[in-house]
């Protein structure tokens, strides 16, 4: 009786433990890896300075410069609740910084029924005012708005003539100038990146393939389009629709 007795009290004390170990653990912090490509061929910065792409309108480019701003990471649920995250990421592949963001907060296990976040800042967030991206030179000009950069992606290409063009492809809040009074446009897009199961320690892993910037749906003509494209406002929408089918979901591990 007493081997019944203490078996059922440590069975007890057992299943209290487990329990309140289950009540403490109420979510995991999720990691987002980006990678990036040029359509079928992977992409690191050690790719960078060397002309050896070729974009959907047959000019041969290279990449110097590539960073870009990701936030309001919002997961889902199944009932259409959207816990949405703080924090925000700029991604410098240049420099190989950043490519791995976990927000402070944690997911409560279960699944979910998209996983997105904002490429840029909306307009909310744009108006304020961050430190760490003044010191990186992230601004954008008052005269075109104020706020912050979306993407700066930079390079050389061969132009009509054969010679070696320096092209900067920079996304922004499209605003015309040209017009009273000025004129803007939200070009900050969501990237949804679909259904997701978070479970603990979950790493969810995103790809930019770099050459949609260029292609889809609007053929991009670097002899016509490569610099002073931030005042731009139709480059800026064609830079933004072209946005839409940059980023996948690459995998969840």
């Amino acid at each position: 009786m007493k081997k019944i007795i203490a078996s059922l009290v440590f069975c007890l004390i057992l299943f209290s433990c487990s329990k309140d170990k289950d009540d403490v653990v109420l979510g995991a912090l999720v990691t987002f890896n980006f990678f990036h490509s040029w359509d079928e061929t992977s992409v690191t910065n050690s790719d960078f300075n060397t002309i050896k792409f070729a974009n959907a309108n047959g000019e041969n480019l290279s990449i110097e410069k590539l960073r870009y701003l990701i936030s309001k990471v919002t997961f889902t649920t199944s009932v259409g609740e959207q816990l949405v995250l703080s924090g925000y990421n700029l991604v410098d592949v240049t420099n190989n910084t950043n490519l791995s963001f976990t927000p402070i907060e944690t997911i409560p296990f279960g699944n979910y029924t998209n996983v997105s976040f904002t490429f840029g800042f909306d307009n909310e967030a744009n108006s304020g005012n961050y430190t760490d991206l003044n010191s990186a030179s992230w601004n954008v000009p008052a005269m075109l708005g104020g706020g912050y950069h979306y993407m700066q992606l930079e390079g050389k290409f061969i132009d009509s003539n054969t010679n070696e063009t320096g092209y900067a492809y920079h996304t922004i809040r499209a605003v015309d100038n040209s017009v009273s009074p000025t004129k803007f446009e939200d070009t900050f897009f969501e990237v949804d990146l679909g259904a997701v199961t978070i479970s603990n320690s979950t790493i969810i892993n995103v790809e930019m393939n770099i050459a949609e910037w260029f292609k889809t749906p609007n053929i991009w003509d670097l002899n016509v389009l490569n610099n002073m494209l931030m005042p731009n406002y139709d480059a800026q929408i064609m830079m933004f629709e072209n946005g839409q089918n940059v980023f996948s979901l690459k995998s969840v591990e």
